[in-house]
């Protein structure tokens, strides 16, 4: 099968390729924004991971064109050529929340951010051309895993803590939860969703939140490194969530059981 997929160089990107190439498929490989001249009638499926990923991004026009049109701009190509499409979408649309409840997919939408609102008003979009073509959206949660590296201060606590020599915890990580879920279950899914021909938006966590502290400490001690807690900076605190974790009902009931993997386990085994 030849497959599209954009965000190539990104870091979910890079893994997916990874893993479509170990299957024996054929990659057409594009960043974005690219140009359109492509043979169309060749791709017998898209994978749209490119955007600006930014949380911290502010120009609201940018993240229109690259996030909003671009992609609009996309899925019409693919409905020409009939071509069913997966695109990256984000937790971030969902805002603040206490419980599982409140990160299910039909929950109360709240972004928080200008990249998160880029992802609400494209969910928004599909689900006014769902019904005309196969299309499928995925609310990613904190992803991790190989490929970070060029992320900086976006990429997961996992890889930025294995870089510190003295790992930096905000006072009180142990408050502050989020649902990990490892890169490589990201592509795993993916890949199970394509033999389903059928449309939604569905979260892709693990469906449990461990905390920031948990991580920290973790590969503190397999790495032998020093822990010190520092304050979190003024302009984090009005948007820094406390807790998000995956309601991954739908998608389970679509695409079968799952075995997710444990971050503690990830770190103790993998890294």
């Amino acid at each position: 099968m030849k497959l599209l997929i954009t965000g190539s160089k990104g870091f979910i990107g890079k893994n997916m390729i990874k893993h479509f190439e170990s299957l024996g498929h054929d990659i057409v490989k594009r960043d974005t924004p690219f140009d359109w001249g492509l043979d169309w009638d060749g791709i017998d499926y898209c994978i749209h991971l490119g955007a600006i990923s930014s949380t911290t991004e502010t120009n609201a026009d940018l993240l229109y064109e690259k996030n909003y049109k671009f992609s609009v701009k996309l899925f019409e190509r693919c409905a020409e050529h009939n071509i069913p499409i997966q695109y990256a979408s984000s937790a971030s649309v969902y805002g603040i929340g206490e419980t599982p409840e409140d990160f299910k997919e039909g929950a109360k939408k709240s972004p928080m951010n200008g990249y998160a609102w880029s992802k609400y008003y494209l969910d928004r979009h599909v689900n006014t051309i769902i019904h005309k073509q196969q299309i499928q959206g995925f609310r990613y949660f904190n992803v991790y895993g190989d490929y970070e590296d060029h992320k900086g201060n976006q990429a997961s606590p996992v890889t930025k803590f294995k870089k510190q020599k003295t790992i930096s915890l905000f006072e009180d990580s142990h408050l502050y939860y989020r649902d990990f879920i490892c890169v490589n279950d990201i592509c795993e899914i993916h890949e199970r969703m394509m033999n389903r021909k059928i449309s939604g938006i569905y979260n892709i966590g693990t469906g449990r939140a461990v905390s920031f502290e948990t991580i920290g400490l973790a590969i503190a001690d397999k790495y032998e490194k020093e822990v010190k807690y520092i304050k979190m900076p003024d302009n984090l605190k009005s948007q820094y969530q406390k807790y998000t974790c995956a309601n991954t009902d739908k998608l389970l009931s679509t695409c079968g059981h799952y075995e997710f993997t444990k971050v503690e386990d990830y770190i103790n085994n993998d890294l």
